[in-house]
């Protein structure tokens, strides 16, 4: 019996009772002698039998009673990883350690996500489990510090490749000089000697090429195999092979010249040495995307201290701080308008081109542009907390996370070396015993091949590479995907459900129809707008907006009464004013049948009509309406137009929902259902066997966002909308929602535009290698290239447009 102790931290415990719950649920696991949950320091205190059972069982049960075990994640930057191989064993020993719930290499990023207990095991833990196989963690430095690290290893790659090229230049010319075609070219006798390739190529191979024998020494000492591997023993075998056909013509005094691989090794080191430098380059304009964003941020601030303007860092503002923002100046941090009015470029944000009106009381996003007037603003979210970091921490943990399709391709290049090496050694033995008999030459021809232009790398990037350009993108465009595998299912959407109010629609009233049927329209609006101007009703606050949009002067009321349920009576200029409903007119004999015909047909289009009286006697009706944006019956005909069924689901009444539903193209409408029936109205269409996406606020949306397949929030990106749902659509408009199944489905087909490439390029290039046709020195160019072709391909997705329906801009 192998008896251990363990400490696992909880959440979600509102009492004793809670405690007393889970205690029974550990005890009753076979293989558990003792469980204490502590109530006041919220930990669970395990002694168990390691050989029946393990912690993430403790895990497991925690969870099922309803409850959460409390995990810490950090993100270290990997050292020493050179292929897709290497990020499978790191992936596999982080995993395989006490504590650790989950781990993610990204080996495009170079970098590992961990969740682990920290009761179980510490950040140095982890560090040292790695460093075990030959790797190194470190955790995450700064952008400006990971930036830096970036230049170094591509100046370290460059200087190698340089030192590489110029000692391997003359080793190539000997090459070339062998073709028929090239024959002409002159060839110094000196070059050709055995002991003069030796000493040109030596240095190439131990000191260019020693970064392979430090991987590979590291990967064979933890019993496993990787990129490092097949270049080292591909190289060595044409090196050494190659001082004894040296010494063998020296020795028997042969006449000409020996045909040595001298060559071959040192073209082969430099050229994935070169290919190294292009990855790495390529690597980084992948990461580009979340530069960018932190780059629209504001340096300074001029915050209001003690009365006088002060410059400060942007790190030194805090929540309350007031600052001033001028014309052309970019907003510090998130904020709320105080004084001033202006138009924000809040493009950087939501992707939204056209500047957005802002006034007193208004919110504003940090980085945002302020176009024209000056504007006072109080903070109300700075550091991690702005809209602009909850982008960025969005953005990489997409970047970070993996598509399902990548685990596949992660298991496959996690046994790909092992099995070439035994390919490469069955080429050499069929080519030895078998095809040319004795003839140890033509057999090393294969057998090198195969080792080096079998390397996994392109399988590697593959996937990721696209991930991060896609998520990327997206996130220019006002998209923002979750994670990976929310970037990769969104193009199997099928059915949009999409909420009303603040979705289809802009979801405030706006006064949209003026009736009058006796005065001038003028001084009866400045009247309505006397006697509503101090209630509080958003329908009176819209009429109010309205009227004073219509360059209206509206006058102080002498006297104002509200009346629940029926509108409003005020005395205004020395008249007195009725504004409500027809219950409200009735009540004072006011005849309406002159506007009735009106009324109904307003009604019919979901308008909330209001009539007016002026001292007893009928003037007219206006009209409220949550109107619908701009945009909506556009990008409802576009998702149409992408095969998508379109359904509209609101708590509203039947008649509203059908009137704005055919104003924007919806055929069906479910209405009046209330928030905690709309996951069940989700879960319907699911049973019709339905992928189906949620689009709502974010809020009141919450539990039918959770149920769909994919949830989407819609608005400016609040913490709020960005924690509900899969994907966050930055826009106010409906046009994201058809980027993000675009966006969603281009990035799909570029992953598997890679994988074909990588998966081809390996099963094609092995067996050709095998049969001898391919020359070891071509093989290293081509295994090099591959590697950067499929980076190159990924970046095309930051080129991403679409066009879209009734509106000529395009992204």
């Amino acid at each position: 019996m192998a008896e251990k102790e363990v400490y696992i931290p909880i959440e979600g415990m509102t009492c004793a009772a809670c405690a007393n719950r889970i205690e029974k649920g550990l005890s009753r696991l076979d293989g558990v002698d003792e469980a204490t949950v502590n109530f006041a320091t919220e930990k669970a205190k395990v002694r168990y039998d390691s050989e029946k059972i393990q912690p993430q069982a403790f895990e497991e049960k925690i969870q099922h009673l309803g409850y959460d075990v409390i995990k810490e994640k950090v993100v270290f930057d990997i050292g020493g990883m050179t292929c897709a191989a290497c990020a499978t064993r790191i992936e596999k020993k982080l995993s395989r350690t006490d504590g650790v719930s989950s781990a993610n290499v990204n080996f495009a990023l170079e970098n590992v996500t961990v969740e682990y207990d920290s009761s179980q095991v510490t950040s140095t833990g982890l560090q040292e489990a790695v460093k075990k196989i030959g790797y190194t963690l470190h955790e995450q430095e700064s952008r400006e510090e990971t930036a830096d690290y970036r230049d170094k290893e591509i100046k370290n790659q460059t200087g190698k490749f340089i030192f590489a090229a110029i000692l391997t230049f003359p080793l190539l010319w000997t090459m070339v000089t062998h073709f028929e075609f090239t024959s002409f070219l002159y060839m110094p006798d000196l070059f050709m000697n055995p002991w003069v390739q030796l000493a040109l190529a030596t240095p190439v191979q131990f000191i260019a090429g020693a970064q392979f024998y430090k991987g590979a020494y590291k990967a064979l000492r933890s019993k496993s195999a990787n990129m490092d591997v097949l270049i080292s023993l591909g190289t060595t075998v044409a090196f050494f092979y190659s001082i004894f056909l040296g010494y063998e013509w020296h020795v028997g005094g042969q006449v000409g010249m020996p045909e040595l691989y001298f060559e071959a090794a040192a073209v082969i080191i430099t050229l994935v040495i070169l290919g190294k430098l292009f990855e790495v380059r390529a690597k980084g304009r992948t990461g580009k995307a979340i530069e960018k964003l932190l780059d629209m941020q504001a340096k300074t601030a001029r915050v209001l201290r003690d009365g006088e303007e002060v410059e400060v860092p942007i790190e030194a503002v805090v929540v309350g701080d007031t600052f001033i923002v001028r014309p052309g100046e970019k907003i510090p941090v998130d904020g709320e308008i105080l004084k001033g009015a202006s138009a924000l470029d809040e493009s950087m944000i939501t992707g939204e081109s056209i500047p957005v009106d802002k006034r007193p009381k208004d919110v504003v996003i940090g980085a945002t542009i302020n176009k024209n007037g000056t504007l006072t603003v109080k903070a109300t979210k700075v550091g991690k907390d702005t809209a602009l970091a909850q982008i960025v921490k969005v953005v990489e943990e997409a970047q970070g996370s993996k598509a399902d399709i990548q685990r596949v391709a992660d298991r496959v290049s996690g046994v790909f070396v092992p099995i070439v090496v035994l390919i490469a050694i069955g080429s050499f033995l069929t080519w030895y015993f078998l095809i040319e008999p004795g003839d140890i030459r033509s057999a090393l021809v294969p057998l090198i091949t195969v080792l080096v232009i079998a390397c996994p790398c392109a399988l590697g990037l593959a996937t990721p590479t696209s991930i991060m350009a896609g998520s990327g993108r997206a996130a220019e465009m006002g998209v923002l995907f979750k994670g990976g595998e929310h970037l990769e299912n969104t193009r199997t959407i099928q059915t949009i459900v999409l909420d009303k109010t603040g979705t289809v629609t802009k979801g405030e009233p706006e006064l949209t129809d003026v009736h009058v049927v006796s005065g001038e329209e003028e001084n009866v609006l400045a009247l309505v707008g006397g006697a509503e101007k101090h209630s509080e009703h958003p329908l009176a606050q819209a009429i109010v907006h309205g009227i004073k949009q219509r360059h209206i002067t509206i006058p102080e009321p002498e006297q104002f009464s509200a009346l629940p349920g029926f509108g409003v009576e005020a005395q205004v200029d020395g008249k007195t004013l009725y504004v409500g409903t027809r219950k409200l007119m009735k009540q004072h004999n006011i005849a309406v049948e002159a506007v009735e015909e009106k009324m109904a047909s307003l009604e019919t289009e979901g308008k909330t009509a209001m009539l007016i009286a002026i001292d007893n006697e009928l003037a007219g009706l206006v009209a409220v309406a949550d109107t619908v944006k701009e945009t909506s019956k556009a990008a409802i005909a576009r998702m149409k137009s992408l095969g998508l069924e379109v359904i509209m689901l609101t708590g509203d009444n039947e008649k509203t929902a059908t009137a704005i539903g055919n104003q924007v193209g919806i055929d069906r409408v479910i209405a009046e259902v209330v928030p905690e029936q709309k996951a069940d109205e989700i879960k319907k269409l699911q049973l019709e066997g339905k992928k189906v996406a949620m689009v709502g606020d974010g809020m009141n949306d919450a539990p039918a966002l959770a149920v769909a397949d994919i949830g989407m929030a819609i608005g400016t990106g609040t913490d709020v909308a960005i924690e509900a749902a899969d994907v966050t659509l930055m826009r106010g408009d409906l046009q994201s929602v058809a980027d993000s199944i675009q966006i969603s489905e281009k990035t799909m087909r570029n992953i598997k535009q890679n994988l074909f490439f990588a998966f081809v390029y390996n099963s094609a290039g092995i067996p050709i290698a095998a049969a001898g046709l391919l020359a070891p020195w071509v093989a290293g160019a081509a295994m090099a290239f591959s590697s950067v072709s499929v980076v190159l391909n990924a970046l095309r997705l930051q080129r991403m447009r679409f066009k879209k329906e009734g509106d000529d801009r395009a992204n």
